[in-house]
């Protein structure tokens, strides 16, 4: 079994030490058997979340733990300013190099970047922090406005609920979408948000002739084989392009084009785990035309080919099929 940990030490956030535990933590037999094993690396007699909580060594293995883990999930500190102990950062290199993938959530960030981690990788951070990272690491690339980068070997996320976003892009590496769909369902949560996709709502959406972009979007999403332009949807919500675009801004964080590209590339992986339509029909079905461009957006987009993807996260019924 993958051998899973999330590091304790004085000072650590209760919210974000629970995304972990919840998904990597509990075991799911009725999901899949075996589960990671799962161990909590803490100082012994840390206090977390604002003291309510002190752990002590029972049911926890010390700090020095981390080094023989598969992976190693860094919380920040509820005092985001506070340094991390050097101990600990190099704890957190020597797992490094012993092939541990490590992922940090929200400010855990600034104990990766002090142990070296994060030198010349994409990385992000809660989006009010993510100017002082950048700062103080100028060797990393800051993304301020995504939910999550994921390097490979090492992972960052946004804050608070994009930690359990990206707790269940592991899952879903590991195990496939199948598992990680049904521990989301099981928690209440999005099963599957791009990492890319923008950290926060800057306003609210004014309403327009008295419906909310929402049915727009739903039109759209039920319309991707169809040609859609930036003049499409305007007419549809009777409002300029221009007017559109900054609610769209102001809604996703992205243009309505850019929004369009992921919708055809989110529901390509949807058809490429569910079932075993040739590429040519899913991209008819999802409006980029040949197979060649959806080849070719999708890689950009996701990483890897459609092939290589249906390979890794299709279900088993559709494998069956």
């Amino acid at each position: 079994m993958t051998r899973v940990g999330v590091v304790v030490v004085e000072g650590t956030s209760l919210f974000e030490l629970g995304a972990p535990c919840s998904v990597f933590g509990t075991p799911r037999p009725e999901v899949h058997d075996p589960w990671y094993e799962f161990v909590v690396c803490a100082e012994s007699g840390a206090h977390v979340g604002d003291g309510w909580l002190q752990v002590s060594g029972s049911g926890t293995a010390p700090l020095e733990g981390l080094v023989d883990l598969d992976t190693v999930i860094v919380p920040p500190l509820q005092d985001s300013s506070a340094p991390s102990s050097p101990a600990l950062a190099s704890l957190l290199r020597e797992a490094h190099r012993n092939g541990a993938r490590i992922a940090s959530i929200c400010t855990g960030a600034f104990t990766l970047a002090e142990a070296g981690l994060l030198d010349g990788l994409r990385a992000t951070t809660h989006w009010l922090h993510a100017g002082r990272l950048a700062r103080e690491f100028p060797a990393v690339e800051v993304v301020a406005d995504v939910l999550y980068v994921d390097n490979g070997q090492i992972l960052t996320s946004a804050g608070k609920a994009a930690g359990l976003d990206l707790c269940l892009h592991m899952l879903r590496c590991d195990l496939g979408s199948e598992v990680a769909n049904a521990v989301a369902r099981r928690l209440v949560a999005p099963p599957h948000r791009q990492g890319g996709q923008a950290q926060y709502i800057e306003t609210p959406v004014p309403a327009a002739d008295g419906h909310g972009l929402g049915t727009l979007l739903d039109w759209a999403r039920a319309n991707l084989h169809q040609p859609i332009t930036v003049a499409t949807l305007a007419a549809r919500f009777h409002v300029s392009p221009r007017h559109l675009t900054r609610l769209f801004r102001a809604t996703t964080g992205l243009t309505p084009l850019h929004w369009l590209h992921l919708e055809r590339i989110r529901q390509a992986q949807r058809l490429l785990e569910d079932t075993d339509a040739p590429l040519e029909h899913i991209a008819a079905r999802v409006g980029t035309g040949t197979a060649a461009t959806l080849r070719r957006h999708f890689t950009r987009t996701i990483g890897t080919t459609p092939s290589a993807y249906r390979e890794a996260f299709r279900t088993p019924s559709a494998a069956a099929g």
